[in-house]
């Protein structure tokens, strides 16, 4: 039985969805191991999945220890699979992000070395101020995990556990199997997970490398977890296709972002002409990038205020709307394949409680939904199966 917030469903086996979004939400809202001298800023709403991940975490919680959604948990249903689709950490910008970034610098310092003053009005110069602020970002980090991913996915293994103490205990480790993407902040993200898992297990044991580890490294499996690079056809008439987001261009050049873009002029006294969307966007992310990677509020958050926020924010979501969401068929029907393999793991946890005799295929991990199929508490052999889904 599983207890819902006013309800009660009545079912033997706990419906996936049900499950998924309540699960959701209670790993949403644990709290962060490490909340002190937290900068928090107004724009952070708006980010995207360029969020800090406390940032989210912390909206609504505040306690050390983690919360937890108990009628999940309760004595009529015990974890018995556990499947996770989970995102990186926290990473460097990309190196076409960083090129933009140094396009932007660039103008600035020449716009300084004619004009070295103070605004008009006597008060603080912000584009002599974003002049003079270091750029940390070289092409060569290119998307990579930084040390704040690295802590980003040590934690989020951590609450897990937490949560789940029966399947994240040292004898379901060896059951433990995390597949990736090649991309190296993705296996990374992977391997940082995998030793926290470790280390939460085998406290008194040094950590080794994951290759010696029962539960084996992650396995890379592009073809699952990258699933649209190899769908010709959202390569031919999505990823390749040069119309296909014109909605995102036709935004970038309506009202909303011109009065953004003359408005960034005006603050950073330079020729209108000069800047355009893209600029605009790497501006707002570079806030937070430093914000998250540095901890630092850099002079780039000073450039925008919430009402920006909303602009880019929406921008950004028209772009992952028409490209990655449901402006087209193809964009979910290229996700089946790695569906199909959830479900049908899922599937066959229903099986063999149906038979009363159950096979432990392992663990998969990866970011961003979690499904939890409980069976009744005369069942307690479990599955973990994550998906470290990492784009």
């Amino acid at each position: 039985m599983l207890r819902g917030p006013g309800s009660r469903l009545r079912v033997t086996v706990a419906p996936a969805a049900a499950l998924a979004v309540a699960l959701l939400s209670s790993v949403s809202h644990c709290s962060h191991p490490e909340q002190k001298d937290r900068e928090v800023l107004p724009l952070s709403s708006y980010f995207g999945t360029k969020t800090r991940y406390e940032d989210a975490i912390y909206k609504d919680a505040h306690s050390e220890e983690p919360r937890q959604d108990l009628y999940l948990l309760e004595e009529a249903c015990t974890p018995v699979q556990l499947v996770a689709l989970i995102r990186h950490g926290t990473r460097y910008p990309t190196a076409k992000q960083i090129r933009k970034l140094r396009q932007l610098h660039d103008l600035l310092q020449a716009r300084r070395a004619g004009n070295n003053r103070a605004d008009a009005g006597g008060g603080r110069d912000l584009g002599a101020a974003l002049a003079d602020w270091p750029l940390w970002y070289e092409d060569w980090v290119d998307g990579q995990l930084v040390e704040k991913g690295r802590q980003d996915m040590r934690q989020l293994a951590l609450r897990l556990a937490s949560l789940f103490p029966t399947l994240f205990s040292r004898e379901n480790y060896g059951r433990l199997q995390l597949v990736t993407s090649s991309k190296h902040r993705c296996v990374e993200s992977s391997v940082a997970f995998l030793n926290a898992l470790w280390q939460h297990c085998y406290p008194e044991l040094p950590l080794p490398d994951v290759k010696e580890m029962e539960c084996g490294p992650p396995r890379i499996n592009d073809k699952l977890m990258r699933f649209f690079d190899h769908c010709e056809k959202f390569s031919s008439e999505v990823e390749n296709n040069d119309t296909a987001l014109y909605h995102v261009e036709a935004f970038k050049t309506g009202p909303e972002m011109q009065d953004i873009l003359k408005k960034v002029a005006a603050t950073l006294q330079v020729p209108v002409n000069s800047l355009n969307a893209d600029l605009i966007q790497v501006a707002f992310f570079t806030c937070s990038f430093d914000l998250a990677i540095k901890g630092v509020k850099s002079p780039w958050c000073d450039v925008f205020d919430t009402d920006d926020g909303k602009v880019l924010e929406y921008l950004n979501d028209l772009k992952q709307y028409w490209k990655r969401g449901y402006g087209y068929a193809i964009n979910s029907r290229s996700s089946c394949g790695l569906f199909q393999d959830i479900f049908q793991h899922l599937d066959k946890a229903v099986e063999q409680k149906k038979s009363a005799v159950i096979t432990l295929p392992g663990i998969q991990v990866a970011n961003l939904c979690i499904v939890l199929h409980c069976l009744p508490h005369f069942l307690h052999l479990l599955t973990l199966r994550w998906y470290v889904f990492l784009f």
